[in-house]
């Protein structure tokens, strides 16, 4: 795994509680719902907050997400984590906006893509170990027969963000007013 700490972060107060933001200075590196399971995995303790133009760039997309405008621009992420981490993280952002895939349809997508196979619950750990919540939509993955299972950040988290998706966006997409999510 390449290096894994970066130097920046910014806090910004979403409609679902506080956020914490990495950056190394050029990209996004982590974002956090404050408090949820691996918080803060791509900072280094000596890191320190900052004003950057990439945290400018990301509050502005997640303004945007929570008043539901489906954001077409992309921010610039780099992802840190082992290859196969970053593949299934890859595949994340292959979801569409407002849709769902379970962990058996994200695992037979990666093994298509891949050549090799892996099981639901290889793909469900990598999922979990996502630095770049919302951004990297970890939260379009459901469990079979469609549980809201395993979001670091909560399921009642994760039920708001496929709610906002699903209502707000979804009007949004109808009139063709967007160009996709990420």
């Amino acid at each position: 795994m390449e290096d894994t700490k970066t130097s920046y972060f910014c806090h910004w107060n979403s409609p679902l509680g506080g956020i914490t933001m990495a950056s190394d200075g050029t990209y996004l590196t982590g974002l956090w719902f404050d408090g949820q399971k691996h918080f803060g995995s791509t900072l280094s303790p000596d890191s320190s907050e900052t004003v950057l133009n990439i945290f400018h760039t990301t509050i502005l997309w997640l303004e945007k997400y929570f008043q539901g405008e489906c954001p077409p621009e992309s921010v610039p992420i780099r992802m840190i984590g082992t290859d196969y981490q970053k593949s299934v993280w890859r595949a994340l952002l292959e979801i569409p906006f407002g849709s769902t895939v379970t962990y058996g349809e994200l695992a037979k997508s990666l093994e298509i893509t891949s050549g090799r196979r892996t099981s639901a619950r290889a793909a469900g750990n990598a999922v979990g170990r996502n630095p770049v919540s919302i951004l990297i939509p970890c939260h379009r993955v459901i469990g079979a027969g469609g549980s809201l299972t395993g979001y670091a950040a909560g399921t009642d988290r994760k039920q708001a963000l496929l709610r906002l998706e699903r209502t707000k966006c979804a009007i949004s997409m109808e009139s063709g007013s967007i160009s996709g999510g990420n």
